[in-house]
């Protein structure tokens, strides 16, 4: 068996040469050649199949990276999925071309990059040549279509030399020629072009420099903070570095900005009248650029007479400041004079007083009497206070802080005839004496119904508060609380009772009575009439359900109520048994959920099988 087996390999390796021209179809492509012999066809074929195309990317594995990337031409929908030996035959001999690539006529879209502009106008070779290749395997490849990037500087030069993004060159530039810059906008950087500086041509702004010894267009780095970054100062910095206060990009002669100028940072600060004066009416305007608003360098603030006529002849001296301010020149003496050298010092209220409210004559030194608040203000109170013709004087209650305010105490009206406590203590004076838009003082009431409304009226009888007498069940701290005695009525408050609030049995929903106070009269006794009766009929009797024979005030648990009274005596094992083992719920015919208690029959059939 064994030298049958050596014949048979001896024959075939004797015709070795003819077996493999009977299975090659044909000799494999230049670029295959070292895959060519019999023991090599797996390497792109299966068994028994034809040609795998993961076979040919375990080679080519820049197309597998390619298609991984989701991107180039062999992942496009036209020809991903098809089998690699549709386009790329082989056995065709060693000088066949695989590719039989027809540029003239190739759709570049399906590369996933699509050209536009100068780019579809320039021969394929232009682009695709080693220097742009950045993979060193594919650099030595020749004439490959492989290995170029999408971004622009991988085939362009960055003319920026890094100092701008190089990820998205075609924000600003287009395919058509690099300048202009079509799609640049000035106005999404941080210095947006306003008024003459669009009409600058660029260069003026971003000069033309050499950097690496190449010429280069500086744009970035360009200080913009200020004016005098780029333009001269006229003004010899004797007006601040803060140009856009006077002028705008519009015109540089225009000075529709100046009411900008802060002139609070030179030694003049603008007050009063003074920030509404014209700047020519101080400053003489026909002058050189570099003496421009300098004539008044050096005046003080308290210096009025330099710019100013003394209109009293210097006898009150020069501080003019003492009477007058920059407000007005006749309304200064509330802010100079010191009006505490008088006889009258001005506190509170009368200090905001202008002087001509008190000073009616010509002559601002004629004296005026003030022994009394009455001299100068009318009676407010008409008379209210006076006693034998006499008025007090204001000054008891008010002060110059306001007539509002009073500096009567609580100690004082508890000397009255209505002491405040409790709640009342606590209410504001208008909510009590003020009538309509009128303080009042006299004759207002004492007794609670002078003041608040009698809710009861007509609906609790006279003997529980004898003349309206609030007071019999109310105190002043709390409406809420009660001093009312229950015991006196038909119904004793127990248990559970007197916990609740007095409204939740006698209060009434406004929906059924005008007045929900209606419930103190005629208040039911019977339990039904405030609680649900939960058993229906079962426990009438003569037409009332007496709660009490079950159950007590101090809660629901039934407590009284002994089954060995009823029909069915509980003996045996039925004094064991729970209520809800034999008393069930049924529907009512009102469709309550009722426990049923009472029963027709006690045979023992109803209950057990």
């Amino acid at each position: 068996m064994t030298m049958r087996i050596l014949h048979i390999v001896l024959f075939c390796l004797a015709f070795l040469p003819n077996l493999q021209a009977q299975l090659s179809p044909g000799k494999l492509s230049s670029a295959h050649a070292d895959l060519e012999g019999m023991f090599k066809c797996t390497q792109c074929h299966s068994l028994g199949n034809k040609i795998d195309n993961n076979k040919c990317l375990d080679c080519h594995k820049e197309i597998q990276a390619l298609n991984n990337q989701k991107r180039g031409y062999h992942y496009s929908k036209e020809v991903r999925g098809k089998d690699c030996a549709t386009c790329h035959s082989e056995h065709h001999g060693r000088k066949f071309d695989m590719m039989r690539f027809d540029q003239d006529n190739f759709n570049h879209d399906l590369t996933s990059y699509e050209l536009t502009g100068a780019h579809n106008r320039i021969d394929c070779r232009d682009c695709h040549i080693p220097d742009f290749i950045a993979d060193q395997d594919l650099k030595k490849r020749e004439n490959t279509f492989l290995g170029l990037e999408h971004d622009c500087v991988s085939c362009h030069e960055d003319v920026h030399q890094n100092t701008l993004s190089t990820n998205d060159c075609a924000s600003c530039h287009s395919t058509e020629e690099f300048a202009p810059a079509e799609f640049f906008d000035h106005d999404e950087t941080d210095y947006p072009l306003e008024g003459k500086h669009i009409e600058v041509d660029c260069i003026e702004c971003h000069p033309m420099e050499t950097r690496r010894g190449q010429e280069f267009q500086k744009f970035t780095g360009i200080e913009f903070s200020n004016c005098i970054s780029c333009h001269e100062d006229v003004h010899e910095n004797t007006l601040g570095n803060d140009c856009k206060q006077c002028h705008s990009e519009e015109s540089f002669t225009s000075l529709r900005r100046i009411r900008r100028f802060n002139h609070n940072r030179t030694n003049f600060p603008l007050k009063g009248a003074h920030a509404k004066v014209n700047c020519a009416d101080c400053h003489t305007m026909n002058v050189t650029l570099d003496e421009l608003f300098q004539d008044h360098i050096g005046i003080s603030t308290d210096n009025c007479v330099a710019c100013h006529e003394d209109v009293h002849d210097n006898k009150f001296g020069s501080n003019c400041i003492e009477c007058h301010n920059e407000n007005s020149f006749l309304g200064g003496e509330t802010d100079g004079f010191n009006h505490n050298l008088t006889d009258f010092a001005l506190k509170g209220q009368h200090q905001t007083v202008d002087c001509r409210e008190c000073h009616t004559s010509d002559s601002m030194t004629e004296p005026l009497e003030h022994n009394t608040c009455a001299t100068c203000h009318t009676d407010y109170h008409e008379g209210e206070f006076m006693v034998n013709g006499i008025g007090p004087d204001c000054a008891k209650c008010h002060d110059e802080k306001g007539f509002a305010g009073s500096l009567y105490t609580i100690e004082q009206h508890n000397e009255t005839k209505f002491p405040l406590d409790g709640a009342h203590l606590a209410t504001p004076c208008f909510a009590c004496h003020m009538d309509e838009e009128k303080w009042t003082f006299r004759n207002i009431g004492e007794r609670c119904v002078d003041c608040h409304e009698d809710v009861h009226e007509g609906f609790i009888a006279a003997e529980f508060y004898p003349n309206q007498d609030c007071e019999k069940c109310h105190v002043t701290d709390d409406w809420i609380q009660s001093l009312f005695d229950h015991d006196l009525t038909d119904f004793e408050l127990l248990g559970k009772h007197l916990e609740v609030s007095c409204m939740e049995c006698h209060g009434l929903e406004e929906s059924v009575l005008s007045n929900r106070y209606e419930g103190f009269i005629d208040t039911p006794s019977e339990c039904a009439a405030c609680h649900d009766n939960v058993h229906d009929e079962q426990f009438v009797q003569n037409g009332v359900t007496d709660c009490d024979r079950c159950h007590d005030f101090e809660n629901w648990v039934i407590q009284d109520f002994n089954h060995d009274n009823t029909a069915f005596k509980l003996e045996g094992a039925h004094a064991q048994v729970a209520c809800e083992e034999c008393h069930k719920p049924y529907e009512a015919n009102d469709g309550r959920i009722i426990i049923q208690y009472k029963f027709n029959s006690f045979e023992c059939v109803d209950c057990h099988q």
